[in-house]
């Protein structure tokens, strides 16, 4: 067990570079089990959550070599369809390799996914395309146990539009016989990241970033060197810590159109932003006025996964807002932590109302989640006074160098042991 010890109070100047994005790294490592070729992903952060997926594919057979900040993948080994339950249960990510897996393997074993406690994510929909594909599915014992002769190429129609769900079907689908249509697909750029990947090793995927993805089966796929797109929520983590701290920060390496959302809500808040290419610089030097709401929505609407750094930078906010979470029904979970420090923030449901205070004050408090546990890492930046906060194992699924980034920042944080 491992803690941050926060001496707040201080103001944010300098540079911080953005690594590839956790959400694209993640299917992209799945799909690497479709291919003989070997895989180069660069720019790859050093987080808990890829570590974990590195795991899982060693144990399926595949070779992994880390190489500075880059990965290389040899699958050509691969000689197991089981995902080991102890891993799964880590990473909520492991069902992407359901789709990889089945396609290779014409099956495959896993034990429902793990990843942060914040409501209900069911596979139903993982599930039902497989289903689509000519996959026979059996539940039983907390594994999911699938099986078919050959994958074949269907029309899908998503009953909404699941990040995951649109990701494994794909997968499934790059050598399944035929051609495959996802309708409803979702349209985050991690999907257009996924296509992109997939047709440098030979694949046919057309339509990412749309609502009907199209997947024309191929039968060989080869090796590549890529490049995944950066990180839009450890982007927009530290452009709300600038925000919330004052100081000026530039954020490099980071694609500004991908957390537009974000950036209108931060000019909206009194902000100061310049955009040159792929740097995002904030500025700000007094206290910022509230926006009124905030509501979650899929992408290209504003991120849940920055849902809970920008409700804790409300709470300092001139005014009153109310966040609505439309995604997952229990991500207010890091709420009661943060009111420790001094924030006024009703919930209700499926909504926050936040009163500002002028500042947060140091406290213990405990992260439940990654971004959760991200948010109260910023509150105590802001804070006056000695915070600690707890459990971020939790973080360091999404965050490389944390506190390294941060403290080159100017902020006083340091990593214990508890």
């Amino acid at each position: 067990m491992e803690k941050y010890i926060i001496n707040g109070g201080n103001k944010l100047y300098g540079s911080v570079k953005i690594q590839a994005a956790k959400n694209s790294v993640l299917p992209i490592l799945a799909a690497t089990v479709l291919t003989d070729g070997e895989v180069k992903i660069l720019n790859v952060p050093q987080i808990s959550d890829v570590k974990n997926m590195i795991n899982i594919l060693t144990c399926l057979g595949c070779k992994a070599v880390y190489e500075n900040d880059s990965i290389k993948i040899d699958s050509s080994s691969a000689d197991c369809f089981e995902i080991p339950s102890a891993l799964a249960h880590e990473l909520r990510s492991s069902v992407f390799l359901l789709g990889s897996v089945i396609s290779r393997f014409h099956r495959a074993k896993i034990a429902y996914p793990g990843g942060c406690d914040i409501g209900l994510r069911p596979v139903d929909l993982h599930l039902t395309g497989l289903k689509r594909l000519g996959v026979e599915i059996t539940e039983k014992n907390g594994y999911i146990m699938c099986k078919c002769d050959k994958l074949c190429g269907n029309e899908i129609m998503l009953d909404c539009p699941s990040v995951g769900a649109t990701e494994n079907i794909i997968l499934a689908a790059v050598k399944a016989e035929g051609t495959t249509v996802i309708k409803n697909a979702a349209r985050e750029p991690e999907i257009e990241d996924l296509q992109r990947f997939l047709n440098c090793i030979g694949a046919k995927v057309s339509g990412a970033g749309s609502g009907t993805v199209i997947v024309e089966g191929v039968k060989l796929l080869g090796g590549c060197e890529f490049l995944p797109i950066p990180d839009r929520i450890e982007a927009g983590t530290f452009l709300i810590a600038a925000a919330m701290c004052g100081g000026r920060v530039a954020v490099e390496g980071a694609c500004p159109e991908n957390i537009s959302s974000l950036l209108h809500k931060l000019r909206e808040n009194g902000c100061k932003i310049n955009i040159n290419n792929d740097k995002i610089i904030l500025e700000n030097d007094r206290r910022l006025s509230s926006v009124k709401t905030i509501e979650t929505q899929p992408y290209p609407g504003f991120p849940t996964d920055l849902q809970a750094q920008m409700t804790a930078l409300c709470g300092l906010c001139g005014g009153h807002s109310i966040v609505t979470e439309n995604l997952f029904e229990t991500r207010f979970k890091y709420v009661p932590e943060l009111r420790k420090m001094g924030a006024d923030i009703t919930v209700i449901d499926r909504n926050a109302f936040v009163r500002g205070v002028e500042k947060y004050k140091g406290a213990a408090v405990v992260a439940c989640d990654l971004r959760g546990g991200a948010a109260l890492v910023l509150a105590g930046l802001a804070a006056e006074g000695r915070s600690e906060v707890l459990d971020i194992s939790h973080i360091d699924r999404g965050y490389g160098s944390f506190e390294y980034k941060l403290r080159n920042l100017g902020a006083d944080i340091v990593r214990v042991s508890v």
